[in-house]
């Protein structure tokens, strides 16, 4: 059974190991958002530099401390880097998971090393064939899951079928959305349009148990149409990756525009339209499929993004999301082979 702590990478990303600690600290305050007990974590990394960083922070409320001498960097090769840091922080992280020391992993560091080490350490949940990367954004006022956003470049049919089971589950344990609506992104909403990879998806989706709305195009991504969207893995990369740059390059342009007639916007206003689009709010990333909870955040996260994370791996790890999939799949008739 696997336990009810989570492991965080303390070494990982652009703000380690400051920002992250900081975020551990306010996810356990006792009148902050998020009051996880401090006891369920477990900070992965230089023991020494934790403790020190932990003591100028006002100290240690009672985490658990697993030491690691190695860092994976944010522009390491992930193959290599695995190799070559047997004792990495992301290593020794999954190591935990595999155990059962923990039941979640959480990391702001590089993201291939954080998918290889989860996918090869901890291998699928039964029925799984591959891992799908999750992200939750809210574009129409309500969460909106989208799977897979970078592990899987070329998937099969099959894979895209689970995509849309694992994604499900993820909406219906932990977003409460009592019966998602699973769409296919595609360039037409006709059942012909696509690839043969998108044809025959199609006719997977629309045979499951899954409550299957269709194909959906790219503008349709913004008029409440699904609450989970399945799609490749590059090609839901690059949708990811544009709707933040494109949601900051036109919020920069309005800003400047709106100066320009003498109108004062305050830093309140424009927060809350950069929620609406930055998939930290959530947590971060979630990869689905493999044997245990590993969530990814971006590796500029601040604090609160660390906290939400947390506080996501907590949420995922008390609904038993695992379980539910590996069920899910089987009602829907797409688990893979007995290993």
């Amino acid at each position: 059974m696997k336990a009810a702590r989570i492991a965080l990478d303390v070494m990982g990303g652009d703000k380690a190991p400051d920002t992250i600690l900081r975020g551990a600290l306010a996810s356990v305050e006792p009148d902050g958002a998020w009051k996880i007990p401090a006891e369920r974590i477990l900070l992965v990394g230089d023991e020494a530099v934790i403790r020190a960083r932990l003591a100028e922070q006002g100290g240690d409320p009672g985490f658990g401390i697993q030491h690691a001498s190695q860092v994976i960097g944010m522009g390491e090769s992930p193959e290599v880097a695995l190799r070559a840091k047997r004792d990495s922080s992301i290593s020794i992280m999954i190591g935990a998971a595999k155990t059962d020391a923990v039941g979640a992993a959480v990391s702001m560091g590089n993201t291939g090393a954080v998918v290889g080490a989860a996918t090869l350490g901890l291998g699928m949940l039964p029925g799984v064939l591959r891992p799908g990367i999750a992200v939750t954004i809210d574009l129409t006022g309500k969460p909106l899951t989208f799977i897979d956003m970078g592990a899987l470049a070329s998937p099969k049919p099959e894979h895209l079928l689970q995509f849309g089971v694992m994604g499900s589950v993820w909406a219906h344990d932990v977003l409460h959305q009592q019966t998602p609506r699973v769409a296919l992104l595609n360039i037409g909403e006709e059942e012909s349009k696509g690839t043969e990879t998108h044809k025959a998806a199609w006719k997977l989706l629309k045979g499951s148990s899954l409550d299957f709305v269709g194909n959906l195009e790219g503008n349709d991504l913004f008029q409440d149409k699904a609450e989970v969207i399945v799609t490749d893995g590059f090609t839901g990369n690059v949708v990811l990756k544009l709707m933040e740059e494109f949601a900051a390059f036109m919020l920069k342009l309005t800003l400047g525009e709106v100066a320009a007639q003498g109108v004062k916007v305050t830093p309140e206003m424009i927060g809350r339209v950069k929620k609406r689009i930055d998939y930290s709010e959530y947590g971060g990333a979630l990869l689905l499929g493999v044997n245990g909870i590993v969530i990814i955040g971006h590796g500029r996260s601040d604090e609160t993004a660390v906290a939400n994370a947390l506080k996501q791996a907590a949420r995922a790890l008390d609904a038993k999301v695992n379980d539910h999939i590996v069920s899910g799949l089987s009602k829907a008739g797409a688990a893979g082979p007995a290993r």
